[in-house]
């Protein structure tokens, strides 16, 4: 399977850095076709077969869970949220959480990372979208209207990526405009693609940060599979830049592997020279860490992947980390790379690390600085003004 896979990786230009041209089918549930929001979206399919399925039904694979994800991930699911869409991120109280608030735009995604922890946590291979909007946008004002005096850094990459079906969806300027009108708020698109398209030419008043994730080349190459390549994430990047748009960038999940300074180090410099450090707002830090049973589903698809094979112990999460000293020296490597080049406002931190590793590699613990939140509220709130050329 992994053969097939890495074969059509290396034919991504193709792609144009837009995953979403990987679906190949489209699903919906009666209860959402005549929502003039799905029309929209199946007026963006450009011939793709649809079928519509009774409501709270799933469309069926030949395949059990979790090798039916590969066509999963080419099968779009239109369908109502029945739940939340807007809630606090899932973190745990034994490391620095940011304070981050998820919306939930739908489950799963396109691409295909070695070591997505969604192949653990989802039960179901469905590439779901939720199309009933106008709750959301509810759930939003109202959490708003309750703590009108919070500030709330609001991200809709946890479940899936924001960015990688938006040719279909066009959900982005929508949320960009809404975020626009508020004051005490800021939105992070966090994505893998370069399908940005929607984001022109948009009013979005600085409330609307565009995130990349990034690896070393390496794990880029061999473990993400249907992604946007590096030049077309920092090409992407530096366009957003152009817009006003503020940027952040995640190094997450950093992976140990041969050669692993000069790839991260690499990436790091090709970073800052594409894109102008004054439009970066935060930069994440956050080494490999998993859910018990990811390995076990990720070594089954994915059988020539090696590091997976190295040694962890349990965090205090419950999840795979690797050893304290070598985390350590992960993120001093990148830290110490980021200081060379990044601007003064620009925030470096790590994600859901304890504050002993904290004063290791930054030689401060959140607390120190107000806490994590408060950072990263200050960081969101710089003024960023492109220069024209």
């Amino acid at each position: 399977m992994l053969g097939d896979m890495k074969n059509e990786e290396n034919n991504t230009k193709k792609w144009g850095g837009d995953p979403s041209r990987f679906i190949n089918k489209i699903s919906v549930e009666e209860d959402c076709l005549d929502l003039p929001y799905t029309q929209a979206i199946l007026s963006r399919a450009n011939g793709l077969p649809v079928e519509v399925i009774p409501s709270r039904s799933y469309p069926l694979f030949t395949s059990p869970y979790p090798e039916s994800l590969q066509d999963g991930k080419r099968h779009l699911l239109l369908a109502r949220n029945l739940g939340r869409f807007f809630k606090p991120c899932p973190a745990t109280r034994e490391y620095r959480c940011c304070d981050y608030q998820v919306l939930n735009i739908g489950m799963n995604c396109p691409m295909d990372c070695v070591y997505c922890i969604l192949q653990a946590y989802l039960n179901n291979p469905h590439l779901s979208f939720f199309v009933n909007i106008d709750q959301m946008f509810d759930e939003i004002n109202a959490a708003f209207a309750a703590e009108p005096d919070r500030f709330w850094r609001i991200g809709t990459g946890e479940f899936t990526d924001s960015m990688a079906i938006d040719r279909l969806t066009g959900l982005s300027p929508l949320l960009v405009k809404f975020m626009a009108k508020q004051k005490k708020a800021v939105l992070e698109l966090k994505t893998k693609s370069a399908a940005i398209g929607h984001l022109a030419e948009l009013d979005h008043q600085g409330r609307t940060i565009v995130a990349w994730s990034l690896n070393s080349p390496t794990v880029m190459a061999r473990e993400e599979l249907r992604t946007a390549t590096l030049a077309e994430r920092l090409a992407a990047a530096a366009q957003c830049a152009e817009w006003g748009y503020k940027l952040a960038f995640h190094f997450d999940p950093i992976i140990y592997h041969p050669d692993w300074q000069q790839g991260y180090s690499e990436t790091i410099r090709q970073l800052y020279e594409a894109v102008p450090k004054e439009a970066i707002v935060w930069i994440s830090m956050g080494a490999l860490r998993f859910l018990p049973n990811l390995k076990k589903i990720a070594v089954k698809r994915f059988p020539n992947s090696r590091f997976f094979h190295e040694e962890f112990v349990i965090g205090l999460d419950n999840k795979s980390r690797y050893f304290r000293q070598l985390r350590v020296d992960l993120y001093r490597h990148l830290y110490d790379e980021l200081q060379k080049r990044k601007a003064d406002h620009t925030a470096v931190y790590c994600c859901m690390e304890s504050d002993e590793i904290w004063q290791d590699v930054f030689g401060y613990k959140p607390e120190d600085k107000g806490g994590l939140a408060a950072i990263l509220d200050r960081a969101a709130t710089y003024d960023y003004s492109p220069i024209k050329k």
